[in-house]
């Protein structure tokens, strides 16, 4: 007990509030003194942005406001620092305050009170003039912790109706002003709206308002501290009850009460990483598996027998067989470290025999998960949560793939040289193994405490199978569904950093299933799994992007229970069949873009509409047969207490992987800023690349080495072909994402996943004013995919095709397409661009449809006879050079880049030496003679300028 002082030996006090009134004062007078500083001495400058100035923007923002401008930077910078002593005071008397026996949450928000405080001194004297990453760092930590901070706060707010009153009302107002702070952000940046920022602004000055204010209510607890130091209530000894303890005390019965409602264990905190850990390396096998089969048939042109891989996951088949099964289930930690095969084939250079190390690592892994979920059948709490750690390492998989641009970075596809970060997967793996599988059941033979299974087998293996391939088709990448909903610009829908809303969204949905496991939420969620593969298959923008948060919220809601469903079958039946369904599917979901090189793929043809009705029919068999349907979702026997208990630290994980999430998107939200490489000269380099799906001829990710070569061949503009990596068998990637965050380029994807092409994209320095797709006539073969853009170079508006023409062995859909195209470039009257591959000899065929009176379009070198695939063509702007640049070992075709300058006319077709071309429309000498990493100017062996 605190030792007691008589009135007289106190020398000096006062109350604490003035703590709270000290640090409010000085902090609104940091920022408030900065802006009135501002106004005053700096108002053009402040306002001004990187699209407009004052009249348009007439407000400035926080950052403008306490940038680098002096005396504004001293001002804030002086009072922050004097507003360090009462913060960490005020921390302090905060802990004091909430302090209680055998509860940790009061420390936790004590340290998160603390490393919010150092972070706010990072990011004010570290400006991004100073260190850009680091201000970054410091400011994205600073936003993160506000969340657990308040959370906290209102959590162990004292039993004080009117603080906790305000504490809410700014709670919701701070929360509730980021939606339109990052709405009207993105207007500004992406959108580039006149008066936009200065709306932000306004938004970014409530935040600082709201954010101090919400600290400024402990005056009203503080109140009852008098210093030095008096506790005159007794509430530092625990004495009155919080809302966390009101709360909890109501809920105590319930499964939110059950998670919330205990001492921290940090035991049980690494238990439910390491599961989810074990979880992540599971999905990053199983979606590696698809990418280096597809590997072979890429190459092949066709089939090649290697895909018959595909088929590793129906290794739970052999737990049909009882010692089998026994000794599997007995062994499932050695089965999951044979299971790490698939990380350590990365090791391997043989394209074959990685395959090999792979399926061996997809096919133990299934096995070993499957014998887990078995073993697990009689304990309900524990089997639930193997089921979840299951779910959360499918998120995390998102989040490393969100991280590293949609690749993951333990893929045996990635090495050091191309990011990869295989090592240190593999090395936690092993641990994370260890560690959740040392109290692993053992429970292996038929023994079932609580009765036979109810519902059928065959209903669990549909769910399985329909989950399964729910699961990785659409959420395994983030960004999987914001493509599918993509139709260019002016943007309209959701873009690549809006992903973070799927994994949001499927991280709520897994939350729910953890405290609120009951039948209503099963059919509510199932509803919202078929609405939402409804909308997002059958609307684009935001109404179709609305629809795939639904479908990632109900099914990782769903997915839980339909696992402990199948769990509670013969294995070999449940999982077993269950995969091999999924492997159907998975074929399907193929043969809907692939049907020219398949067998029986006109069936399948462009019929994705088919496979998501399938995909959600098997989902909804196995809800059917999920035991007792109508009345209760829950798996028979009443859980342990302290198992239930433990399924609270999957909450915490999964916070703490939003947390990262938020970051990141934060982090790579684009700053379309971009500029083009020679502006003085008004130059536009173009470049046509047929990129083989981002595969080098080794079996290696080929991004970093792609970006290399388009930065050095100083590429303004871009057009990929064979770009559309968003399935399950080329990995769920978007290969433009890297790029156009990395060159710092505007990007059209193309044509979305749903459109079963193999891709068109565009990449440009140039902000994409406008942009169509077209799918271009394709009766018989492969769909021919188009870009129309519009782009603003150098304030005049070009036009620029990216098109992918059909099969040499389809000669009258690339007639068809040949006039479409023809046509289409014809209806412009802009300057206009031509980045194709269009299967044609030069002078013959189809060429003289593209290059003519029927198109409007010439060739940007007519003399050059040995082409077939890769064309520029143009019209209306001067063509300046030209290069063809060889591959290396990247892909399978050249690149071919084209010089072009704005405000001039064509020109004619005679060459002229490089010593009479501008040094800025030159192209770079690095690529000459043996040129660099096995690039180099070929076929003529050095550009053409033309006059």
């Amino acid at each position: 007990m605190a030792p007691r002082y008589k009135e007289g030996d106190v020398v000096f006090s006062f109350s604490g509030k003035w703590i709270s009134w000290a640090h409010t004062i000085v902090a609104y007078t940091a920022f408030l003194g900065a802006l009135f500083t501002g106004l005053a001495l700096h108002y053009h400058k402040i306002v001004q942005n990187e699209h407009y100035g004052y009249p348009d923007e007439w407000f400035p923002s926080v950052s403008s406001t306490i940038g680098d401008r002096y005396p504004e930077r001293s001002v804030f910078q002086l009072f922050i620092a004097i507003t360090s002593g009462p913060r960490f005071a005020l921390v302090f008397l905060w802990y004091i305050l909430a302090a209680r026996p055998n509860t940790t949450l009061p420390k936790f928000v004590f340290w998160v009170g603390i490393f919010r405080t150092i972070t706010c001194g990072g990011w004010t004297y570290v400006t991004s003039t100073d260190d850009h990453n680091w201000h970054d760092i410091f400011m994205i930590s600073y936003l993160v912790a506000t969340l657990p901070w308040t959370l906290g706060c209102l959590a162990l707010s004292p039993s004080n109706p009117t603080a906790i009153k305000y504490r809410k009302v700014l709670a919701s107002c701070f929360f509730g002003t980021l939606v339109p702070l990052i709405y009207f952000f993105i207007q500004h940046k992406v959108h580039k709206v006149a008066g936009a920022y200065t709306i932000y602004a306004f938004f970014e000055w409530a935040l600082v308002l709201f954010d101090v204010s919400f600290d400024a209510v402990t005056a009203l607890d503080f109140e009852n501290f008098e210093l030095v130091v008096k506790d005159v209530k007794g509430m530092s000894r625990g004495g009155t009850q919080s809302v966390a303890d009101a709360v909890l005390e109501k809920e105590k019965d319930k499964p939110i009460g059950n998670a919330l409602g205990q001492p921290f264990s940090w035991s049980d905190a690494l238990d439910a990483v390491a599961d989810t850990y074990n979880g992540f390396v599971f999905w990053s096998m199983l979606t590696s598996l698809g990418l280096v089969v597809w590997y072979f048939p890429l190459w092949h042109m066709g089939i090649s027998g290697y895909e018959a891989f595909v088929m590793s996951t129906i290794s739970p088949f052999v737990l049909g067989v009882g010692p089998l099964r026994s000794l599997v289930v007995r062994n499932v930690r050695t089965v999951h470290l044979l299971s790490l095969s698939g990380l350590l084939s990365y090791l391997v250079k043989s394209p074959e025999l990685r395959l090999c190390c792979v399926g061996l690592g997809v096919s133990t892994s299934c096995l070993a998960w499957s014998a887990s979920w078995y073993a697990e059948r009689s304990q309900p709490a524990r089997l639930q949560n193997r089921a979840v750690s299951w779910i959360a390492g499918l998120i995390a998989s998102s989040i490393a793939k969100f991280a590293f641009w949609t690749n993951n970075p333990i893929w045996p596809i990635m090495h050091g040289p191309n990011g990869g970060w295989n090592k240190l997967g593999i090395a936690v793996a092993v641990i994370a193994i260890l560690r959740s599988t040392r109290q692993s059941a053992t429970n292996s033979g038929g023994f079932e405490p609580n009765g036979k299974p109810t519902g059928s087998s065959f209903f669990a293996a549909c769910g399985v199978a329909g989950m399964t391939f729910g699961l990785h088709s659409l959420l395994s990448d983030s960004s999987t569904m914001t493509l599918w909903v993509w139709e260019g610009f002016p943007v309209r829908g959701p873009i690549a950093v809006n992903g973070v809303l799927t994994i949001t969204a499927m991280g709520a949905g897994l939350v729910s299933n953890i405290l609120y496991p009951d039948r209503v939420t099963v059919k509510a969620s199932y509803a919202l799994t078929v609405i939402g593969a409804f909308f997002v298959t059958a609307f684009k923008h935001w109404t179709g992007y609305s629809g795939a948060l639904a479908f990632a919220f109900g099914l990782s809601a769903l997915s839980p229970n339909l696992v402990s469903s199948a769990a509670r079958h013969n294995p070999a039946a449940a999982f077993g069949l269950g995969f091999f369904f999924y492997n159907l599917m998975v074929l399907a979901h193929v043969w809907t873009v692939a049907y020219a090189f398949v067998p029986g793929g006109p069936l399948l043809r462009e019929r994705t509409d088919l496979v998501q009705t399938a995909m959600v029919t098997l989902i909804g068999l196995g809800v059917l047969g999920l035991p007792d349907t109508g009345r209760s979702s829950k798996i028979k026997g009443k859980p342990k207490p302290y198992a239930r208990l433990k399924s609270s630290y999957y909450v915490y994980t999964l916070g703490v992987m939003q947390l990262l999430a938020t970051a990141l998107a934060y982090l790579r939200f684009p700053t379309n800023d971009y500029v083009s490489y020679h502006k003085d000269e008004k130059v536009i380099t173009t470049g046509i690349w047929t990129i083989h799906f981002s595969f080098d001829n080794d079996m290696w990710s080929s991004e970093h080495r792609m970006r290399d070569v388009i930065k050095e061949l100083e590429l303004d503009v871009v057009g990929l072909l064979e770009s559309d990596t968003q399935r399950i068998i080329m990995g769920n990637r978007d290969v433009t994402q890297f790029f156009a965050e990395d060159l710092g380029m505007y990007v059209d994807f193309g044509p979305g996943p749903n459109r079963h092409t193999w891709g068109a994209a565009l990449l440009s320095k140039f902000p994409i004013v406008n942009s169509t797709h077209h799918l271009l006539p394709s009766p018989v073969g492969e769909l021919a995919p188009a870009i129309h853009a519009t782009l603003d170079a150098y304030g005049e508006m070009v036009d620029v095709f990216v098109f992918h023409s059909g099969q040499e062995e389809d000669p009258e859909d690339r007639r068809l397409q040949s006039e479409y195209l023809a046509a289409l470039m014809k209806s412009s009257s802009r300057p206009s661009i031509l980045l194709s591959y269009l299967v044609t000899k030069p002078q013959e065929g189809n060429y003289n449809t593209y290059v003519g009176e029927k198109s409007g379009m010439r060739d940007i070198d007519p003399t050059d006879w040995d082409r077939w695939c890769e064309y520029i063509l143009y019209k209306g702007i001067k063509r300046s050079g030209y290069a063809r640049v060889s591959r290396s070992t990247i892909t399978d075709t050249e690149i071919q880049v084209g010089k072009f300058v704005v405000g001039q006319p064509e020109g004619t077709n005679d060459y002229v030496p490089e010593s009479q071309v501008p040094e800025g429309q030159r192209f770079p000498a690095l690529f000459r003679g043996e040129g660099v990493r096995g690039h180099r100017y070929h076929v003529f062996d050095e550009p053409r300028y033309f006059a």
